[in-house]
């Protein structure tokens, strides 16, 4: 979903939670993976691959000059011979420690196993984000959770725009040791020169 089409939802969805819920989700995953350097682990159920999310986080992570976004996708089922981006499989959730990321997005239960390996990365030290539809298990092992019950005036995959989209959206500069690279440089100057003029009014 590109820029023009999220401020349209978001125009949508103004007066309701969801907007601000997905900014400070967004946050809460910005400060987890910048300063530990990326390590960002994105696994959806069985029945569920996130791939949307993945594609707009990889998105976002070359506009905002933040590669720390960028996730590496954690899929139950690989088949043979798929390139190597799609075939990390759920064994490198057990190699989840200190310093990772697990992004959960699971619409619907998760299952058990899952569930067995998000409690094993968690306690290993991984921090656990969870985008659900409000299963409680999965929301009591994640340190921050945003999630779209069944009830809700909106689905998961919107909430899933949002979040990618704030993910990335200007934010205090990120304290980096040695010089700042080329690319966070380039970033900041697109920002200021397709930031809208002050309004006079």
């Amino acid at each position: 979903m590109d820029a023009v089409r999220v401020a349209l939802l978001r125009e949508v969805l103004a007066g309701t939670e969801w907007p601000g819920a997905a900014r400070q989700f967004a946050g809460s995953l910005r400060r987890s993976v910048v300063p530990s350097g990326g390590r960002l682990l994105l696994v959806g159920t069985e029945a569920y691959e996130p791939w949307h999310l993945a594609a707009h986080l990889v998105d976002e992570a070359a506009w905002s000059g933040l590669p720390e976004l960028a996730p590496t996708l954690v899929r139950h089922r690989v088949l043979p011979g798929e390139p190597p981006h799609l075939s990390v499989g759920l064994g490198r959730l057990e190699a989840a420690g200190r310093g990772a990321t697990l992004l959960v997005v699971a619409p619907e239960e998760p299952g058990q196993g899952l569930l067995e390996r998000v409690h094993g990365a968690r306690r290993a030290g991984a921090t656990v984000l969870s985008l659900d539809g409000g299963d409680r298990e999965l929301g009591s092992l994640a340190h921050e959770a945003l999630s779209v019950p069944a009830d809700a005036d909106l689905d998961l995959d919107t909430v899933q725009h949002l979040v990618g989209a704030a993910a990335g959206e200007n934010t205090l500069p990120v304290q980096r040791s040695g010089p700042r690279r080329f690319r966070d440089r380039l970033a900041r100057l697109a920002d200021q020169l397709t930031a809208p003029p002050p309004s006079r009014w």
